[in-house]
C-alpha cells in the first residue's frame, strides 16, 4: 500500500481514495484534530495543518484533490505539498486510521 506517484508523471495518485477506517472518531478541538481509534483505544492528535489535511481527504476522498485545495489554501510548492500528504496518509494507514481503496468509477 503506497500513497506514492503515479507512473513518472510526478502527481500524486488520483485512483486511489483515502478512507477513514470505521472504529476511527474524530474532532476538532481549538483548530487542531483529536483521533480516538475504538478498537484499539488509542488516541492521536494533529496539528492545524494536518487536521485540514484530514478534512480535506475526508472531503474529497483522493489525494490529488486534497493536494489541490491545500495548493489553493497555502503558499507552498506543490512538492511540498505532495510530500507531507503522502507522508500523513501513510502514518495515518500505519497505525490502521485510514486504508487505501480502488477510486470508484
Amino acid at each position: 500500500m503506497t500513497a506514492g506517484r503515479r507512473g513518472g508523471e510526478g502527481g500524486l495518485r488520483d485512483d486511489l481514495r483515502v478512507e477513514v477506517a470505521p472504529d476511527v472518531v474524530f474532532r476538532e478541538v481549538a483548530g487542531e484534530a483529536v483521533l480516538l481509534d475504538l478498537a484499539t483505544q488509542r488516541y492521536y492528535s494533529l496539528d492545524e495543518t494536518g487536521t485540514r489535511m484530514w478534512a480535506l481527504l475526508a472531503e474529497h476522498g483522493t489525494l490529488a484533490a486534497a493536494a489541490e485545495r491545500l495548493l489553493a489554501e497555502y503558499e507552498v510548492a506543490p512538492e511540498v505539498v505532495e510530500r507531507d500528504l503522502r507522508d500523513l496518509v501513510e502514518r495515518l494507514a500505519a497505525e490502521g486510521l485510514v486504508r487505501l481503496v480502488p477510486a470508484r468509477s
